[in-house]
């Protein structure tokens, strides 16, 4: 059995690394404020008190870069890589997390789990394992004074963690896992004895139950392992145990949704496709197309 709590006293250690001490000792040093949270496409902080304008900007760059979002804090707007809104109002017809416990896997800052609030679950956990996310939630959410819980824990930990789910999210994770199938079993163990995931991975066209495995990297991404077909994709959940397996969507990457922005380094979307064909990577593989599905474990029946 997984000692949790000792895995959680070793990865407290990581807000001390070097890179990360800096920006936690500016959150020490952060006003408390009386804020709302506005919860919309944009999750904005709003307060009638003053404040040093400069001090959080300083603070909110500190922590680029900004991947998902975006935000704005009393005024200063966080221009995030991802429109992550559009993910989000894609799959919101789709679920009703009212009085149910909710966990986001690889949860980056926290920006669908400050949007989940809007249905009122009965709790709210963010699993992702980078410190520099749980900075950029902890930043936010000093000022939204939320009942959300972030955890410096991985998908691999979901089978020992001391409450189950009814929902789980697991969004852009599956294809960074070499073993997609025990991934799928992780989350399957994550829930309660009846309950959903809402899962988002890269997807091929094809009618056949094939994947594409990148020789090294896939859209510039070296960690992606396996791009299946849907039908490939639903065998892999069915054999990790799911019962029902729904297609919610299925969309194209574009370049109004991930971009670069003053609040990233480096590359983003535009990088990665063929410039001559953007329907193909620079590797000459498919470009990034995405499938939205809802997984559901049933009792079993005795």
């Amino acid at each position: 059995m997984m000692d949790l709590n000792a895995l959680r006293l070793e990865r407290a250690k990581w807000m001390t690394w070097k890179n990360i001490r800096p920006l936690c000792e500016a959150l020490e040093r952060l006003p408390e404020i009386e804020a709302d949270l506005l919860l919309g496409d944009v999750v904005s902080l709003k307060t009638k008190e003053d404040i040093d304008s400069e001090m959080i900007e300083n603070v909110a760059r500190m922590m680029m870069p900004w991947r998902k979002g975006p935000f704005e804090l009393f005024g200063l707007f966080i221009d995030t890589e991802w429109q992550s809104f559009m993910k989000y109002n894609l799959l919101r017809p789709y679920f009703d997390l009212k009085g149910k416990r909710v966990a986001d896997i690889g949860c980056n800052n926290g920006y669908y789990l400050f949007r989940m609030q809007e249905d009122a679950p009965t709790s709210l956990v963010g699993f992702d394992p980078s410190a520099l996310y749980k900075t950029q939630f902890d930043f936010i959410n000093h000022f939204a004074k939320t009942d959300i819980k972030y955890e410096l824990l991985g998908v691999e930990h979901l089978p020992f963690y001391e409450e189950k789910f009814d929902t789980i999210f697991c969004l852009g994770v599956l294809y960074h896992r070499s073993d997609p199938v025990a991934m799928l079993k992780q989350l399957y163990k994550g829930l309660d004895k009846s309950g959903e995931v809402i899962l988002d991975t890269f997807m091929i066209d094809g009618d056949t139950e094939t994947a594409l495995c990148p020789q090294g990297a896939y859209s510039k991404i070296p960690n992606i392992y396996f791009v299946p077909t849907i039908p490939a994709l639903k065998n892999w959940c069915l054999r990790a145990g799911f019962s029902d397996f729904e297609v919610l969507e299925t969309s194209v990457t574009s370049a109004e949704e991930q971009r670069k922005t003053e609040w990233i380094e480096g590359q983003s979307l535009e990088d990665f496709l063929d410039p001559e064909d953007p329907t193909k990577t620079v590797e000459g593989y498919p470009a990034p197309k995405r499938v939205y599905v809802r997984l559901i474990k049933r009792p079993k029946e005795k």
